[in-house]
């Protein structure tokens, strides 16, 4: 549980595409509110569903305090989430970077 969401994963086999369900009870606020909680965090998985390191069934749980949230504060607790399950690839490195 990070910020405002709650991820629940299932691994799926290799070559399956990986699917999004999203979970809005009424305690993240009146029907507008809870549809712009869904379009936020399917939006920030269509976004970022290619950096994760297998296909997985992932369900999102949006917590009350997405209200009011920005798309980039939903997708900073999205990678949060998801980085503490281990579930993203790791970032590449730069090539050639020099290190003072």
């Amino acid at each position: 549980m990070r910020g405002c969401l709650i991820a629940n994963w299932v691994g799926l086999p290799g070559g399956a595409p990986s699917k999004l369900g999203v979970v809005t009870g009424r305690k993240v606020g009146k029907a507008v509110e809870r549809s712009r909680a869904r379009r936020l965090l399917r939006e920030t998985f269509r976004l970022h569903q290619h950096d994760l390191r297998a296909p997985v069934a992932l369900v999102l749980v949006a917590r009350p305090s997405i209200r009011g949230q920005t798309r980039m504060a939903v997708e900073r607790d999205f990678l949060a989430a998801l980085r503490g399950a281990g579930l993203l690839r790791p970032a590449p490195s730069a090539v050639g970077a020099r290190t003072p």
